[in-house]
């Protein structure tokens, strides 16, 4: 099969030929028909993932059918080859306390595609546990816009309804507006709240105005712009992005008793970024982590989307083929890259 593989973090990607992966006695094996670039592969192709072995082939949000399943699973769960699916980018054991519990987005036991082990961009991935982590896609729904929903939209969703427990006639601010960040608008928008997207980019914040947010323009003062629109301050508000920069914005963004949520990844030095805990205890301000969906959630989500809810596939931006994968991957790290929607690649 043709994946695109790197063998050093920095180093450029190459497409390359590959042998099609051995299915697990539990698992199954997808063959992808789209799949999203996300900063996660960025964030995990510049070394700062210590999950990821070399040589790797990245990619995580992908959309495909059936091609094989393992010896053990079970008939009676319903799976067959040429099933349409995709699948949480956290794929959960079922067995440990968390799974147990219902939380399998914090499995003890994850493997995640394109981090553990090898991923999604190429022709075939493998699912492990595929009873618990298969996703079915209804009809209506797209091998580009399903992989568009990947972990960016699925975790946007959870990080505004479940985490950030977003509530109307609240408002929210998303710092960062990028994929993940303009899904969250997006579902926001949707339920009604006045919105705010900040970002440095004019591309990312014309995305914004479109959606129905309110831009905001991001950088040194961000969080004093988004406390003077709102009034006093935003009752949840979204780190997108990852940086010590906008999670401290978005922090400072918080009316007192507001909700912070992390979802933009906070890797390398940047993991032990300074809050400023003087004005979360005096606020009594939440500070809250969003790690992707468990894949029970995702029905609702799915539902939504093929009732035209939403419509996340106006998030995409481009689609683009396996051999432009290695520019678009490098492109992520310059300023300004988040402007221009979500970036699939379909095969």
């Amino acid at each position: 099969m043709r994946a695109v593989r790197y063998t050093g973090f920095g180093v450029e990607p190459e497409v390359v030929e590959l042998e099609e992966p051995a299915c697990p006695p539990r698992g199954a094996v997808v063959r992808v028909r789209a799949t999203g670039l996300c900063r996660s592969d960025w964030h995990a192709w510049m070394g700062h993932d210590d999950t990821v072995a070399l040589p790797h082939v990245p990619g995580h949000e992908f959309a495909g059918e059936i091609v094989a399943l393992g010896d053990e699973v079970s008939e009676a769960s319903g799976w067959r080859v040429g099933d349409r699916v995709t699948a949480p980018f956290i794929c959960a054991c079922g067995r440990c306390a968390e799974c147990r519990s219902g939380n399998e987005q914090v499995c003890e036991a994850q493997q995640q595609p394109g981090f553990t082990y090898q991923g999604s961009f190429a022709e075939q991935v493998v699912v492990h546990e595929a009873e618990l982590n298969l996703i079915r896609l209804p009809d209506a729904l797209g091998f580009v816009e399903a992989a568009s929903l990947g972990c960016r939209f699925a975790t946007a969703y959870r990080a505004v309804v479940t985490r950030g427990r977003l509530a109307p006639g609240e408002r929210i601010a998303v710092h960062g507006c990028g994929g993940v960040g303009l899904s969250a608008i997006m579902i926001a928008v949707a339920a009604g709240v006045e919105t705010y997207g900040v970002d440095v980019s004019p591309a990312a914040l014309e995305l914004v105005e479109r959606l129905g947010a309110i831009p905001v323009q991001g950088g040194d003062g961000a969080a004093e712009r988004v406390r003077e629109r709102s009034g006093g301050g935003v009752e949840v508000s979204i780190d997108a992005y990852g940086s010590p920069t906008t999670a401290l914005a978005s922090v400072r963004s918080l009316r007192p008793r507001g909700r912070h949520v992390q979802i933009g990844l906070m890797l390398g030095d940047a993991a032990l970024a300074a809050m400023p805990m003087d004005a979360v205890i005096a606020g009594e301000l939440e500070i809250l982590g969003s790690h992707g969906m468990a894949a029970h959630e995702y029905p609702d989500m799915l539902g939504a989307v093929a009732s035209d809810a939403f419509r996340p596939i106006e998030l995409v931006g481009r689609t683009i083929s396996l051999e432009e994968v290695p520019a678009a991957l490098a492109a992520m790290g310059t300023a300004g890259a988040q402007g221009s929607g979500m970036t699939v690649i379909e095969l």
